[in-house]
């Protein structure tokens, strides 16, 4: 069974997935994957440009867990969504040097759900568990994958709302 662990960045998928795979189970980090797939480097967005389609179409399934923020795309039997509340996803990305700007991005795309959207347009919603991790350990938020990958816990998404954080005029 393949999982995949997305969303915004920020939101942990990369310390969550270490600790998957410090429990054991396979990870796969999308980061390692899309170099042949990249199409160009967006200096301004300091973004790769990839060609996602084509990664998409050429991936080779694993048995285990597939982490990035582009994981959803990827045919998946389970897509768990890891959400942060929008000024503690800023303050996660400040140490990270990214443009006042790209920071800004990311921020505007955690509160207006775009991960999720994208997850729901590709996958059924009784595929999808939604993980809030603002305030949850990284131990904590693994546990939930794991109930999750066995059964234990049902899929839930579509319940954070973080609009009140997008700034009027934007």
């Amino acid at each position: 069974m393949m999982t995949g662990i997305t969303g915004t960045p920020g939101t942990g998928k990369t310390s969550i997935a270490a600790e998957l795979e410090r429990r054991g189970y396979p990870v796969v980090r999308l980061a390692d994957t899309v170099r042949p797939y990249v199409l160009e480097e967006d200096c301004a967005r300091q973004t790769l440009v990839v060609d996602v389609d084509r990664w998409v179409e050429e991936f080779e399934p694993v048995d285990g867990f597939v982490e990035g923020h582009l994981a959803h795309l990827l045919p998946c039997d389970r897509v768990v969504v890891l959400r942060c509340r929008p000024d503690v996803l800023a303050a996660r990305l400040a140490p990270r040097n990214y443009p006042e700007g790209k920071v800004a991005e990311n921020v505007e795309a955690e509160a207006l759900d775009v991960i999720l959207i994208e997850t729901l347009e590709e996958h059924p919603d009784e595929h999808v568990l939604e993980v809030d991790t603002t305030d949850l350990s990284v131990g904590e938020c693994a546990d939930r994958i794991e109930r999750f990958i066995r059964g234990e816990l049902p899929p839930s998404s579509g319940c954070i709302d973080w609009t009140d954080y997008l700034e009027p005029g934007r």
